[in-house]
């Protein structure tokens, strides 16, 4: 756990990665604590490692049985290939959603409630996005309440923190895509609805192509929205 934070410390908020011409990434969506279900991802594409890279878009933690489990062997290929392990911070990723979902009671179970600030701290430094190949943004939210938040204002977002109760941190951590144009409150009471036009604006205005997000339970793992601009990739199947 020590060596990991070293690691995540080190990262930017918003890491680039290369996926050179002929090479591959794979990214994944919520694994909320399902272990198996994350060694079944495994088998059947393959383990991490430099010839075969992953993203792993946020919320390793909570609802699931096997939070430990889980975020120790995401943290794990993280320390084994820092350069071919990617991380995104979730909404999961925090302290009242662990208190509430049953991440800080495994831990205190399992591990000892002496370890739960240092999980705190490896969750702060978590970077909040990736941008791969140059042209395909990957966050866990979504976009924002303001036209005017650029990628350059997510880069300088100081992330070693809480997400606050508003603001574009929260927002790229708790937004949804919606369908109908423009912005709306969200369902969840925290973040935004952001319509076709919002991704459009925003992709075009920061030089991308594509967003990928996750935080949404869909029935076959993923959906494409936005006019194929709008991806969402979930990995719990339950």
């Amino acid at each position: 756990l020590y060596q990991v934070r070293e690691i995540l410390k080190k990262e930017e908020t918003v890491v680039d990665v290369k996926v050179p011409q002929g090479e591959h990434i794979t990214v994944c969506g919520d694994v909320h604590g399902q272990f198996y279900d994350l060694c079944n991802i495994f088998e059947l594409n393959g383990r991490p490692s430099p010839s075969n890279p992953y993203l792993f878009n946020g919320d390793f933690v909570d609802r699931g049985s096997f939070s430990i489990e889980t975020v120790m062997t995401l943290l794990t290929y993280k320390v084994l290939y820092p350069e071919h392990m990617h991380l995104n911070r979730g909404n999961h990723e925090s302290v009242n959603m662990n208190k509430m979902y049953g991440f800080e009671g495994e831990v205190i179970s399992k591990l000892g409630k002496e370890i739960v600030p240092l999980f705190t701290d490896i969750f702060q430094w978590l970077p909040l996005a990736h941008v791969v190949g140059g042209k395909v943004l990957v966050l866990h939210g979504g976009l924002f309440s303001k036209d005017e938040t650029s990628l350059e204002d997510v880069r300088r977002i100081d992330r070693h923190m809480e997400p606050p109760d508003e603001g574009p941190m929260t927002e790229l951590l708790w937004s949804d895509p919606g369908p109908n144009k423009g912005r709306e409150p969200s369902k969840r009471g925290v973040g935004v609805a952001f319509g076709a036009d919002v991704t459009n604006r925003f992709l075009q205005a920061n030089g991308l192509e594509l967003l990928i997000r996750s935080h949404e339970c869909k029935d076959e793992g993923y959906e494409v929205e936005h006019g194929g601009k709008t991806i969402t990739v979930f990995s719990a199947p339950n």
